[in-house]
């Protein structure tokens, strides 16, 4: 879906992976504006992580601004 790709043996997080990514693609523009994010279960499921995982990711991407919740 994204194409993120998480390196399980990097000293790096897996959710700062993740955000690192997300983050990454909106500042490109691969992600617009007003685009939704895959729901946390689908992200999960595709990257074979924990639902907290990604939980985690897209509150470092809320609190530094990036997305918005609703």
């Amino acid at each position: 879906m994204l194409g993120i790709r998480l390196h399980r043996s990097s000293e790096v997080s897996l959710k700062r992976q993740i955000y690192t990514a997300l983050r990454e693609r909106i500042v490109q523009g691969s992600l617009q504006p007003g685009e939704g994010l895959p729901s946390s279960r689908q992200l999960a499921r595709e990257l074979q992580v924990s639902r907290n995982t990604v939980n985690e990711a897209f509150d470092m991407l809320s609190v530094e601004g990036y997305v918005v919740s609703r």
